[in-house]
């Protein structure tokens, strides 16, 4: 069991702290210990000075208790109570989060209710007493950490095999590669939730669930593994997928389309479905949708996607869907901010694929009008775990480290990913991106309809590999676009 640290406590000396870097802006972060780690990380320098110097200045208030009482029968004295009372004050001028910024440490969570990847979690206030529910998966800060760090963490890397790319041969994607790291988290939580379930939780000791594993070696960092930033470049390359390059989010969502195709083909029939077991669906485009209108989610595509899946069978398979979208110029339009809210208490939910301008995150919850996140931005060492090796070490894979940034910084070019395990839980989805549609007073992030003018191909039906094929969309008239790259009609989705 993982824990948060008390609120206003300084962070342990333990929690991990990533260097700081010049893409993460103002977002805060939320600093928390493993309780099961086995080795305390080194000191990540001046932030760590700080902490412990935060540590020292409440330990000259905190009175030691034991001495204290032994001298005074028992009694605590005048002294250790006003003592005492100082260290409350303290605690709760940092438990505010002002004092973590003028220390330059992480900021502590508030009380607010965080949904978290469609499950809610209501965080207690320090002078609340926790329930006995309080650590149970939905409610309290240490089974909100728990479920946290157990999300695949996935970031730059380095020391990996060399990217066949004939102007570079680079063998680390940092400061490039945070649009790659961040799908990968993404899709790496669908497969989770496909194989162990919403309810998972990381191992505290090996050997480690074998599916799990298996999900980990699909994104090791060499083209032997086949959702490896050496593959998913290469099958992005007509949409501009380039190692060295930053790619948007739209991008990114068609070259896993095209990669999880590729890889079916490789594979024998029977064993077609292995790496990637669930149709994938990028949504993109209406009758309009050219002209900038918002996605569409058809439900007849869908259930195509499913028949191909399941080699023209009449059964209803998992589905993957990613919804590309672009919710402003220059910024995100408020009015969307509300919905992107509300996708997140979707039990279907898979976060979003964004961050600020030029650095991609994973965003797996919000709190108040806040995104928490899984930062891909930290380097580390190439890791490539064997298939089979249930005893591998799996923690450069998960992060303990809660981040958040305001909604409203988030860059307005990002995409939505969704899981739906069955029929029945594609019409749950459905009928709730129905009523979110129904609230967007004219202005939805993406729209459900049964069926499409057949003059608006969604979906090649030749492809017969569970992906959508190409989108109306892409084929946008160059006339039809202003010099910011945008249609002069209304600020929403190109696609």
């Amino acid at each position: 069991m993982t824990s948060l640290p008390e609120r206003g406590a300084a962070p342990p000396s333990d929690s991990p702290s990533p260097s700081p870097s010049p893409r993460d802006g103002d977002a805060a972060e939320a600093s928390s210990s493993s309780s099961s780690s086995s080795a305390p990380e080194e000191d990540s320098g001046p932030k760590q000075c700080k902490a412990s110097l935060l540590s020292s200045v409440l330990a000259v208030f905190e009175p030691d208790q034991g001495s204290a009482a032994a001298a005074c029968g028992n009694r605590l004295p005048t002294h250790a109570s006003v003592s005492y009372a100082w260290t409350r004050v303290l605690r709760r001028i940092v438990g505010d989060g002002s004092m973590w910024r003028l220390l330059g440490c992480a900021r502590a969570l508030t009380d607010a209710d965080v949904w978290f990847l469609g499950k809610c979690y209501k965080l207690l206030s320090s002078s609340e007493e926790p329930s006995s529910d309080s650590d149970s998966e939905s409610g309290g800060h240490a089974a909100f950490l728990e479920d946290f760090s157990s999300r695949i963490w996935i970031t730059y890397r380095k020391g990996f095999d060399a990217i066949s790319d004939p102007k570079s041969k680079l063998t680390t994607d940092v400061n490039w590669g945070c649009m790659v790291r961040s799908s990968q988290m993404l899709v790496a939580q669908a497969l989770i939730f496909h194989h162990l379930g919403r309810s998972w939780r990381k191992p505290s000791q090996n050997p480690c669930n074998p599916e799990y594993i298996r999900i980990l070696h699909l994104f090791g960092d060499s083209e032997a593994c086949a959702f490896s930033i050496h593959n998913l470049l290469e099958a992005g390359k007509s949409y501009g997928l380039a190692a060295g390059s930053w790619v948007g989010p739209y991008a990114m969502c068609r070259a896993w389309q095209t990669l999880v195709r590729t890889s079916r083909e490789r594979l024998e029939a029977v064993d077609r479905n292995e790496n990637f077991p669930m149709a994938l669906y990028v949504v993109s485009g209406d009758e309009d949708g050219e002209r900038g209108g918002a996605p569409v989610v058809c439900i007849d595509v869908a259930a195509q996607l499913c028949y191909d899946f399941n080699k023209d069978q009449s059964t209803w398979s998992p589905i993957l869907l990613l919804v590309p979208l672009v919710l402003g110029l220059d910024k995100i339009n408020p009015r969307y901010i509300p919905l992107l809210k509300e996708t997140f208490t979707f039990p279907q939910s898979l976060g979003i694929l964004g961050g600020k301008p030029g650095a991609s995150t994973y965003i797996a919850g919000v709190q108040d009008d806040r995104a928490v996140y899984l930062d891909p931005h930290e380097t580390q060492l190439a890791v490539n775990i064997a298939s089979d090796n249930l005893e591998a070490d799996t923690s450069s894979y998960h992060c303990s480290t809660v981040r958040d940034m305001a909604l409203d910084l988030l860059d307005p070019s990002l995409a939505i990913g969704f899981y739906c395990r069955d029929k029945d839980d594609f019409d749950d989805f459905c009928s709730r991106a129905s009523e979110l549609a129904e609230k967007a007073n004219g202005a939805p992030l993406f729209t459900v309809v049964q069926s499409v003018q057949p003059s608006k191909q969604m979906y090649d039906q030749h492809d017969g590999s569970g992906c959508s094929g190409e989108a109306v969309a892409d084929n946008i008239d160059v006339e039809d676009l202003d010099g910011s790259g945008e249609t002069g009609e209304d600020e929403w989705q190109i696609l």
